[in-house]
């Protein structure tokens, strides 16, 4: 049950236990403080980031996720150096739910910091701020040394949606890591044309199935027509999961000719994979979708028998 903090008019007399010796108590305090969800409670706890006892320090980093601004996060990232793990990551985990742009001004200096995790972690804050000014900063982060700064610098590019980044998400794309690979190959949805399209057709053909997953879902976003023959080979694909995708996207492009190599592929033993067949076989709506269908409309899976039936009807009513 949720308590009222209506009495308490005067947010120093709650942050007077922060000096308590008891650490229990202090603990205590950042937790009325956080409950009083006034902003003015902010520094207070933002004080407590800096306490003698971890407990303290953990608490303060975890209840700061229910604040905003660049006060809360200029205190996140002093606990990001924290010498507790947990308070490390409580630190990084209350970081990602900034909403204000604002937050970001002290986070755009720690992309440059010597600290791994300082970096995934600032980089991880700022994605969802979508503030242009970390765009350069976030483009020569793709250099980097660690794998994960690099995939985490590709999010926060992904997210500002510019243009003019493609160049270096197309070099992303051709990241020596798996991952970073297939989050770039993940973005490339904010754009279009020849580039980002030539882009996706190679990460088709990736080593990776992950990566070849992740590009099968975002031609239906960024490509066109022309990929349907790469779409179309991607059915083929030795992991099922890639398959799906392809499947999704030939549906979203609305490309009716795949219908006859999607039909057979309710055969497979594999239930998402029929379920999905079965719902863009509805959608494409072709007539020769039927005989494909009529043998599952009492399939084991009830998510394959509600697609099916579903897909027979829109094909009936189209046909009539």
């Amino acid at each position: 049950m949720s308590m009222v903090f209506d009495a308490f008019s005067d947010i120093a007399d709650l942050a007077e236990d922060l000096n308590d010796p008891a650490p229990g108590r202090r603990i205590m305090a950042v937790i009325e403080l956080a409950d009083s969800a006034d902003p003015a409670a902010i520094p207070y706890i933002a004080s407590a980031i800096t306490d003698e006892d971890v407990g303290v320090r953990l608490r303060a980093a975890t209840v700061l996720t229910d604040f905003d601004g660049p006060e809360t996060s200029a205190a996140l990232v002093i606990a990001l150096t924290d010498v507790d793990e947990e308070v490390r990551k409580a630190a990084a985990i209350s970081l990602t739910e900034l909403k204000d742009p604002e937050a970001g001004t002290p986070l755009l200096p720690c992309i440059a910091s010597t600290n791994e995790f300082v970096k995934i972690s600032a980089l991880g804050g700022l994605k969802e701020l979508r503030r242009p000014d970390a765009l350069a900063s976030a483009i020569e982060a793709l250099q980097d040394a660690s794998p994960e700064v690099r995939s985490a610098a590709v999010q926060v590019i992904g997210w500002l949606q510019d243009e003019t980044a493609l160049p270096a998400m197309m070099s992303a794309a051709r990241d020596s890591d798996a991952n970073v690979r297939r989050t770039a190959v993940a973005t490339f949805g904010f754009t279009s044309g020849p580039h980002a399209e030539e882009a996706l057709r190679k990460a088709l053909g990736d080593e990776n199935w992950q990566v070849r997953e992740a590009a099968a879902e975002t031609l239906a976003k960024a490509g066109s027509a022309a990929v349907q023959d790469d779409l179309m080979a991607a059915l083929d694909d030795e992991y099922w999961q890639v398959r799906l995708k392809a499947v999704r996207s030939l549906g979203k492009l609305s490309l009716t000719a795949a219908a006859s190599k999607i039909g057979p592929m309710m055969n497979l033993d594999i239930p998402n994979l029929r379920k999905e067949c079965a719902a863009v076989l509805g959608e494409l709506a072709d007539p020769g979708s039927v005989v494909f269908l009529e043998d599952y409309r009492d399939d084991a899976d009830p998510d394959v028998r509600k697609n099916v039936r579903w897909a027979l009807d829109k094909i009936a009513k189209g046909a009539a």
